[in-house]
This record gives C-alpha cells, structure tokens and sequence, in this order.
C-alpha cells in the first residue's frame, strides 16, 4: 500500500531552498517514488496555512520512502532545504493500509 511524505514549508533563505530544488529531480529519479503535489499557491479551504509550500512525494511502501529520505544523496541535498526552510515532514500510509 502507498505511503506519502507530505511537507509543508516555510522559506527562511531561498537561494539555499532553491540550489536544493535545482539538485533534488537528479536525486529524486533514482528512487521508486513519484511526486504526487508540489505546490507554492495550495488553496486554503479551511484553518491557517502560514507556509509557502506544501508538497507530496508518494512511494509504494515505507521502505521505499525511508530509503529515499535516508540515502546519503539525500540528505546531503536536504541540508539546504534545512537551512532554507522551516519544514513540517511526515510519512502518512496511504487508505486501506494494513500495519
């Protein structure tokens, strides 16, 4: 069943969260995920949305997203994303997932 990382971001230095999205498709490519919404104008139907962008990366298990998110080709990227955006990140199972 598919799981998703969703992360909601606030931009503090975008030069540094840009050079990680200019560097993150040559990275993403080499994992089994797809990106499902990447989106710095999502419509606030409900609540307070106080970041820039939320995004939804989609793999077909946990293993597959922890591999990604844990690859050393990530998080070598991911420390601009740290240092250029507060980010709220979590791994959510897909409906009808079995634990």
């Amino acid at each position: 069943m598919a799981v998703y990382i969703i992360a909601q971001l606030k931009f503090t230095r975008r030069e540094l969260y840009d050079r990680y999205q200019s560097r993150f498709f040559d990275v993403f490519r080499k994992f089994k995920g797809r990106v499902v919404v990447a989106d710095e104008q999502p419509q606030v139907l409900e609540g307070a949305f106080e970041r820039d962008k939320v995004v939804v990366l989609e793999f077909p298990d946990s293993a597959a997203a922890l591999e990604f998110q844990e690859s050393p080709e990530y998080v070598e990227i991911a420390a601009d994303r740290k240092a250029g955006a507060d980010a709220v990140v979590i791994l959510a199972r897909g409906f009808g997932h079995k634990s």
